[in-house]
Parts: structure tokens; C-alpha cells; sequence
């Protein structure tokens, strides 16, 4: 049985029914709530209930946190990011999915990691995955029938030692991970095409943030890629480059109002090039340790505001409020406030900020127990603006 509506055995239908009960409370915040959807959970961990309980959980805080819900319309990526990081969405394969093109040489990571946060990057993609979660909706209610998955092909012309640059390659195994943990099964095959000699020595560096099921979908194509795409996909839904005959309006094979096709960052673009902050103060952080700054903050609505840099490599970052005044506490034991996550700060400097819900001591936490060989050094600004402060402020930016 395949574990999909139609195809379920007697043990998959009540192992769904009682899946469908544990997660009742959290429903309501999930993006669909039919079987088709909650079934991709379910065969993502081989219809362990309690693992795929753990994981829709785990997803739907996720989408709390980043505000997914409505990442499409409120988050805007940076222009850096919207004119050189490849790729986009064309056309449909045979069975109506929506067909989203990679396009690798072009690509310039240090040029995008030097001009945008890790977590702009981030967001950026997940907004793409979004988009094409919706174009799969679409498709189910024009074709009635389930779509819940796309076909990806991802061209590897170019592929050269730029992109498996350390920071870059970490930063895409940390990407293939989230969509691994919240977008399972959303891939229906990956068509690899045109991948050079370097190939298999870039993919053993990404290959185990990938689990099983998704590299059984990968598919390395050789001379004949373009039969085999025309195949898949009607030629009319496949551009000319690609071995079919869809253009855009104005004539173009590429397509290019649909795909991307990036290209080197101008140097204008790096914010260490063009943003020159001083730094009040510095602290070092040791291998394999932390270090927690606290800050008082009197009253509700006040802005907590941060700047900073690392030194030479990246570092963890995350904000916590202390649950009890005046008694030492461990981070774990903290309410969690921005979830510490890992910054290339080092390229790119942190300028960013919150508003505090209620007051409380907050902590900022400079996190390097991942790094068991080197120290790292961080550059910071930290301030405290009460609301009546950030009110005034406001009212002179108006005037």
C-alpha cells in the first residue's frame, strides 16, 4: 500500500484516524486539514504516530514563529535577493504539477551572503515554497484531483568550487533540513540535469541532509535530458532552453520573466562594503560556551534592539526572558523568546530588534557550544527604547 488516499491499508486508515485525534487542538492552525495532507506526515515517518505527531507539532510552531501563514504577502525579500538569487516557477508537468526550475551555475552565494542575512535567505525560500504550495492548491481545484507535490529541475551547468564554499554549503544543508522537517513529500521527483564532473563531490556534502525517500526522487539525467523532460512535461510547459517550446511574450527562450537567472552580486550590494557601524562593546565568546548578556526592561511594548558582528566566523544568537527575578537560570529553563539559531555575522553584520510583550529581564545569548575548536569574538550594540521613547520618535519621523 502506498499510504495515499484511495491506497491505505486497514492498520494506515486507523493509524490516520487516531492521528487526526491526537492533533485535533492544532488543526485549526494547519495549512489543510485533509487526509491527502495529513497522510504526507504520516508516510514521512512510516506511520509512526507518535514521531509524526511530534513532527506536525514541531511544524506548526514553526509556522508561529516565521508568521508563514502570511510570509507571500507581508514579507518582502531584500532586492539583492529578488534579482540574483536563481531560479522560479514554469509551467506544469504531465499530471498537472507546477514545475520549478534551480538554475545553479549563475549563482553567486558569497555574493547573496554577503548582501543578506542567512534568515532573509531563509524566508526568501520558504516564501517560494509557499507560493507553490498555493499553485498546488489551484491545480487541485482547477484538475479535481489531489496535487501536493512538484517536479524540480535543477540545472547544475556551471556548478564550480564558488558554490561549495563553506559557509554557503552549511547554510543549504541548514535549508535542506527545515524543508526535510516541514515540507515532507513535496517534492514528486528531482530531474538532475547537466551536472559536471565536480557533481558528486558537491552532492556527498549535501547528501545526508537529505533523508532516504527524498534521494530515491533524484534523478541524474545524461545527454538525452531534454527527451526525457519532454516526457515528463508537455513541450508547450517546457522552455525552448530546455528542449521545448514555451517563451516568453516577447519571444525569449529562456523565459526569463519566470526563471531567474541570478548572477554575480555587484559589490554594491555587500553591507560591509556600504554599512559602517561602530561598536560599543565586544565580548569573546569560548569554544564549546556561551555568553549571556541581560538587559531590564521596565515596561510592556519597550524595543529591544541589537547590532552585531562576529569575527572570522559564525555565531549562535538567541533571545530568552528569565521566568523569576533575581534567581539564576539556565538557558533551557528560560522562556524562549527568538530562537537561537547560527548567523554569519561575520559576513554579513545583524541589525534587527523585538518588541517586548511584558517586561522582564532579558537575556541575549552569544551561543558557540557547536564550535569545539576556536573562540569567536563578537562586535555589539545593544539598546532599550521605551515606548514612550519609540513613540516620539515616530512623531519626528512624521513631521
Amino acid at each position: 500500500m502506498s499510504g495515499r488516499v484511495g491506497d491505505l491499508s486497514p492498520k494506515q486508515e486507523e493509524i490516520l484516524t487516531e492521528f487526526r485525534g491526537r492533533i485535533e487542538d492544532i488543526l485549526p492552525n494547519l495549512p489543510a486539514q485533509h487526509d491527502h495532507y495529513l497522510l504526507r506526515w504520516l508516510r514521512a515517518r512510516s506511520f509512526n504516530v507518535q514521531k509524526a505527531e511530534a513532527m506536525i507539532r514541531k511544524h506548526v510552531e514553526f509556522r508561529r514563529k516565521l508568521n508563514v501563514d502570511n510570509i507571500i504577502s507581508d514579507f518582502k525579500p531584500p532586492e539583492v535577493i529578488e534579482r540574483y538569487l536563481s531560479g522560479g516557477m514554469c509551467g506544469y508537468d504531465r499530471e498537472g504539477s507546477p514545475v520549478w526550475y534551480d538554475v545553479v551555475g549563475p549563482l553567486d552565494p558569497k555574493g547573496l551572503m554577503m548582501s543578506a542575512t542567512k534568515q532573509e535567505f531563509f524566508k526568501s525560500k520558504i516564501r517560494h515554497t509557499e507560493i507553490m504550495r498555493r499553485e498546488c492548491r489551484r491545480q487541485s481545484e482547477k484538475l479535481g484531483k489531489n496535487v501536493e507535490a512538484i517536479s524540480l529541475i535543477y540545472d547544475c551547468e556551471g556548478l564550480g568550487l564558488k558554490h561549495i564554499w563553506k559557509p554557503a554549503v552549511e547554510a543549504y544543508g541548514e535549508l535542506l533540513t527545515m524543508f526535510e522537517e516541514n515540507y515532507p513529500e513535496g517534492l514528486k521527483r528531482v530531474f538532475l540535469i547537466k551536472a559536471p564532473m565536480m557533481f558528486p563531490m558537491a552532492y556527498n556534502l549535501i547528501k545526508h541532509f537529505l533523508c532516504e525517500a527524498t534521494r530515491q526522487k533524484i534523478i541524474v539525467l545524461g545527454g538525452n535530458w531534454q527527451e526525457v523532460l519532454r516526457k515528463h512535461i508537455e513541450p508547450e510547459q517546457l522552455p525552448v532552453v530546455y528542449g521545448g517550446t514555451l517563451t516568453d511574450p516577447d519571444g525569449d527562450p529562456s523565459c526569463r520573466t519566470m526563471i531567474k537567472y541570478g548572477g554575480p552580486v555587484p559589490r554594491s550590494y555587500y553591507v560591509q562594503d556600504s554599512v559602517k557601524v561602530q561598536y560599543d562593546s565586544s565580548v569573546t565568546v569560548s569554544r564549546g560556551s556561551t555568553v549571556q548578556l541581560e538587559y531590564d526592561v521596565t515596561a510592556a511594548s519597550s524595543i529591544l534592539r541589537w547590532q552585531f558582528a562576529s569575527e572570522g566566523a559564525d555565531i549562535g544568537f538567541g533571545v530568552y526572558r528569565r521566568s523569576k527575578d533575581g534567581v539564576a537560570q539556565k538557558v533551557s529553563e528560560m522562556f524562549q523568546v527568538l530562537q537561537t539559531e547560527r548567523y554569519n555575522s561575520h559576513l554579513c553584520p545583524e541589525d534587527n530588534g523585538l518588541t517586548c510583550s511584558e517586561p522582564g529581564v532579558y537575556v541575549l545569548c552569544f551561543d558557540n557550544s557547536y564550535s569545539i575548536l576556536h573562540s569567536k569574538r563578537v562586535n555589539y550594540n545593544v539598546e532599550v527604547l521605551p515606548p514612550v521613547a519609540m513613540d516620539a520618535h515616530m512623531q519626528n519621523t512624521d513631521s
